[in-house]
């Protein structure tokens, strides 16, 4: 009789061990799948801001004005455009090629 109590106790004492190993494992887990889906939702946010900051920097006014400030470019006009003619001979030449 003292047998069967004695393997039940060491039963009843593993069982709770594992119990207690299984509850700390779950609460550690939860914890972290916390952590996780916080992080997503901060990723999430960010992504939308840059996405609208995005947006707002390739405004074509915007891209216009910082071409002129920083590249230092300006609308063509006739006064600024040079146009290229050829030879009647190079012209000839080209259109042969092409064909």
């Amino acid at each position: 009789m003292t047998r069967i109590n004695l393997v039940l106790l060491l039963a009843l004492l593993v069982s709770g061990l594992y119990l207690v190993r299984v509850a700390y494992d779950a609460r550690r887990l939860f914890a972290e799948l916390d952590r996780a889906r916080s992080l997503h939702s901060q990723l999430e946010i960010d992504r939308q801001r840059l996405s609208a900051e995005m947006q707002s920097q390739a405004t074509p006014l915007r891209v216009e004005k910082l071409a002129r400030d920083r590249l230092h470019m300006r609308a063509a006009t006739v006064a600024v455009t040079h146009y290229v003619t050829y030879p009647k001979s190079a012209a000839a030449t080209a259109s042969e090629s092409a064909q």
